[in-house]
């Protein structure tokens, strides 16, 4: 019996943890025959898991919403108390938090009945969070569309802005969100372009209908996330430069954000920082606001930059004098 329940626990994280699955990848990965996962899903039905199951070749079985909330041992109001706090969560920007929240907001919303629904919308809509204002909101229901095409390595078909306002139909094979403390970016394989593409989610407008599904691909990088910061930070910029800075990696990082540049541990003491901005001497002073000891790497010529900055504040400071 024990065997069982645990057996059944498995087949519904499973189920939740995908759109789709077919009778034979369930038995395989549970390690039992298709006729067991069919008595399974039969018993999870009895115990109000809206388990739907289409025949074929394609077929499998997918986990619907229904018209009860199925028992996870939450009562509506809990239900309702939790979806709104992920989105919340979700939509703040918090790193570490909010992509997590995506991900649980998409297992809870894709079973919530209608009228659960109905109430977190409601709730969400009209209460007026006291936070820390973002660079850009995203709202969570694309968030969440996002994520399950992730999850499901599903073709995305959506409508992109780019920074002067221009839109293009992009067609791509998402990979994973991306978040900072400010922004949201998709990890996707253009494919039109036929590259890796870091977008915006504030910048997205999906265009459904989505798919089909794809084989996921091997990333861009093995950390997301530095190739990310890399390039908000640096690759798109004209001018790009690396600099020493005189302070350990860690306390560097407590004033060198992800959009600011890309920090590389050197020594005890030092670190490598690698940036970009529109021009050298926009480059220049974006490093000194930094507010700490630096000395140029590359570009060549990136120094007479800072003696044309150095002398012009020392004139500055004889004017006032």
């Amino acid at each position: 019996m024990l065997e069982t329940s645990a057996r059944l626990l498995r087949l519904l994280s499973l189920l939740q943890a995908h759109r789709e699955w077919s009778g034979a990848d369930l038995a395989e990965r549970l390690g039992v025959t298709p006729r067991t996962v069919r008595r399974d899903v039969d018993r999870l039905r009895e115990l109000g898991y809206p388990v739907n199951a289409s025949p074929g070749t394609g077929g499998g079985y997918q986990l619907g919403a229904g018209a009860a909330l199925p028992p996870l041992l939450l009562d509506d109001d809990e239900a309702v108390a939790v979806a709104v706090g992920l989105r919340t969560a979700a939509g703040s920007g918090i790193e570490g938090v909010g992509e997590t929240s995506v991900g649980a907001l998409a297992k809870l919303e894709q079973v919530l009945p209608d009228r659960l629904r109905r109430r977190v919308g409601a709730l969400t809509t009209f209460t007026v969070p006291m936070l820390r204002a973002a660079e850009s909101s995203v709202d969570p229901s694309v968030l969440t569309e996002l994520a399950t095409a992730c999850r499901d390595s599903e073709r995305l078909r959506f409508e992109y802005r780019d920074h002067g306002g221009s839109a293009t139909r992009r067609t791509v094979e998402p990979h994973r969100l991306v978040c900072t403390e400010r922004r949201w970016y998709l990890v996707a394989w253009d494919v039109d372009r036929a590259d890796w593409r870091t977008f915006r989610a504030d910048r997205i407008d999906p265009r459904p209908p989505h798919g089909p599904r794809f084989p996921p691909r091997t990333p861009p990088a093995e950390d997301l996330a530095a190739y990310v910061s890399e390039g908000v930070a640096r690759r798109v910029y004209a001018a790009r430069a690396v600099v020493r800075l005189h302070v350990p990696a860690a306390e560097a990082a407590r004033v060198v954000g992800p959009m600011d540049g890309v920090l590389e541990a050197e020594g005890e003491s030092t670190c490598l920082l690698r940036t970009g901005a529109a021009s050298l001497d926009v480059l220049v002073i974006h490093v000194a606001l930094m507010g700490l000891e630096f000395e140029v790497v590359e570009p060549r010529g990136l120094e007479d930059h800072v003696r044309v900055l150095r002398d012009r504040l020392s004139r500055a400071l004889d004017r006032s004098a």
